[in-house]
């Protein structure tokens, strides 16, 4: 049974286009440069890893934030001090993810403006405000949304602020996305629907079991974007 007259969130990155495989093959690059003698290349990986966490507390998400992690995480593996042509190699991994083409996830071109005549669409995602609304103009999409919301973190009080910013009905809100840490679980412990959408090169720090929906949510897990209109 198809719904209608519902009210769609959509996050953005790695659900709507392609984002972390972009970062992914800058990690791969700089653990590459790095080619350190002692640590592996898992053992590199779970210190940036960590490095990230960190990072993102203090300066939230974006390529600003990836480059400082990337330059702490040199840092604390070389004994050598970074020179200015070594912090330009470093930055030119993080600028090679700015110049990426928008690359849309299958059945998002097809299936959103039937999805956008059908309910109204509304973008929830974190990061950089900037960077995000950038993507959004390049990616051909905004035309589709009724609004944007580019949020410091998606947690629980977060969606709570949105629903009530937009006058959403928490029985016909869903929130759709590909991290079950950002996108699922908190929408659903602030009461909304959500419709999970597994990405396979989702970011390890969004890694997180999904939750039960709590009584009166109702939880979807689906394959593809364009299974959607399967239900929408």
């Amino acid at each position: 049974m198809k719904l209608f007259g519902q009210t769609l969130l959509f996050d953005a990155d790695d659900t709507l286009w392609e984002n972390n495989i972009y970062f992914e093959r800058a990690i791969a690059a700089f653990i590459s440069y790095l080619d350190h003698r002692v640590h592996t290349t898992e053992e590199v990986r779970d210190l940036l890893n960590t490095i990230e966490r960190q990072t993102v507390k203090a300066h939230g998400y974006g390529l600003k934030s990836f480059r400082i992690s990337l330059v702490k995480c040199f840092e604390q593996l070389t004994s050598a001090p970074i020179t200015e042509e070594k912090h330009d190699r470093i930055y030119r991994f993080v600028e090679a993810i700015a110049e990426q083409e928008m690359e849309l996830l299958p059945g998002v071109s097809e299936a959103l403006p039937i999805l956008a005549e059908r309910h109204r669409l509304i973008m929830v995602t974190k990061g950089d405000p900037e960077e995000q609304r950038d993507k959004l103009r390049r990616s051909g999409l905004e035309g589709y949304f009724s609004g944007v919301e580019v949020l410091l973190e998606k947690q629980e009080t977060a969606y709570l602020e949105v629903a009530e910013r937009h006058q959403c009905e928490r029985e016909t809100t869903w929130m759709i996305g590909n991290s079950p840490k950002s996108d699922i679980n908190p929408a659903l412990a602030a009461g909304l629907n959500a419709v999970f959408v597994p990405h396979d090169f989702t970011w390890v720090l969004e890694h997180e079991v999904v939750d039960a929906p709590p009584a009166g949510c109702r939880l979807l897990e689906l394959s593809s974007f364009r299974e959607l209109l399967d239900h929408f």
